[in-house]
């Protein structure tokens, strides 16, 4: 094959346009994929909606990638042709700012970023900095992959940032939600699921992933809260968690795009009640997620698209018409 075709956003708030366009070269340091699958996140419908500050365009979205290594640029070590990778949204980091030398890469001051600032994975074919690639092993479809590739390590992130919560909220059940509730049911933490008003057939899914409890963000949780996870993008959803927490509780906004939260009672945060944000991922993070994955059995509920259905899966998601995670079969 000496042409890659890809879903490319050319104008921002339009749909992608299917394009032919010439196989990419790796440079130094990277590695051409092709691609086996990518799923389709939340983030992908903010970059495509230009709810996010705007990259230039044209630009391929996609950032959960998965995929096959084709072709290895001048330098580029550690990595074979054939070998089964993943390609995550962190795609490069400067390595000199003070975070990248505090160990907090995920805040560097000129990161990039796949399928945002760099081109991903709505494509037969991707270039990725090979510094910021995950083998993976095991044999776990490509497709059941994708969704860890971002759903899984942001929501693997945040639960993190809960500490040793053992009650804990999850408002938004969606692909990083239902990854996530088996790994805290899987750490012993009792799981209270929140989702849109009416969605049963959500509610439904959260309790065959472990939830004890399912209802609308509308409702009252059963019992105090000791840490909720926000995934929905809807700012009105903060002080809704906030009135679920015990004193001392976390709220952990996880999203890289919210409405405005609107204002509140103080007393509602008081009693050292917190609320903290998640921003992007670390390669540590990976690593560390990979490895667990394993032991822990997770099972990933995904609709497959093809290639060319990339506008039809991201209207599902907007929609709220998807249980678990889409995912682009190039």
């Amino acid at each position: 094959m000496t042409v890659s075709r890809a879903m490319v956003l050319e104008r921002y708030g339009e749909p992608l346009a299917m394009r032919e366009r010439p196989l990419p070269k790796p440079g130094m340091n990277e590695i051409r994929v092709r691609v086996s699958a990518c799923g389709v996140c939340r983030t992908d419908l903010h970059v495509v909606d230009g709810e996010l500050p705007r990259a230039p365009l044209p630009l391929v979205p996609g950032h959960e990638i998965v995929g096959y290594v084709g072709k290895l640029g001048d330098g580029t070590r550690g990595f074979t042709v054939g070998e089964r990778v993943g390609i995550p949204w962190l795609g490069h980091t400067c390595g000199g700012c003070a975070y990248c030398q505090s160990g907090a890469e995920n805040l560097c001051d000129n990161p990039l970023f796949t399928g945002y600032t760099r081109d991903g994975g709505y494509a037969t074919h991707a270039i990725a900095d090979a510094h910021y690639v995950f083998r993976l092993e095991g044999d776990r479809p490509d497709p059941n992959l994708a969704p860890l590739l971002c759903a899984g390590l942001i929501g693997w992130r945040s639960l993190r940032a809960t500490g040793d919560a053992r009650r804990l909220g999850l408002f938004g059940f969606g692909a990083a939600a239902h990854i996530i509730a088996q790994v805290a049911r899987f750490e012993g933490r009792r799981i209270f699921a929140f989702t849109r008003p009416g969605d049963g057939e959500s509610q439904d899914f959260a309790r065959r992933l472990g939830a004890e409890w399912a209802g609308g963000s509308d409702e009252a949780a059963p019992e105090e809260l000791d840490a909720a996870i926000i995934y929905a993008p809807v700012g009105a959803l903060v002080p809704r968690a906030l009135r679920a927490l015990r004193k001392g509780g976390v709220v952990v906004c996880a999203g890289i795009h919210m409405s405005d939260i609107p204002a509140f009672p103080y007393e509602w945060l008081w009693g050292e009640r917190k609320i903290v944000s998640i921003a992007n991922l670390t390669r540590q993070d990976g690593e560390t997620f990979f490895k667990a994955i394993p032991a822990m059995d997770i099972h990933t509920t995904v609709t497959p698209y093809k290639l060319a259905e990339a506008n039809q899966a991201l209207d599902d998601l907007r929609q709220g018409r998807l249980v678990g995670a889409a995912v682009l079969i190039p």
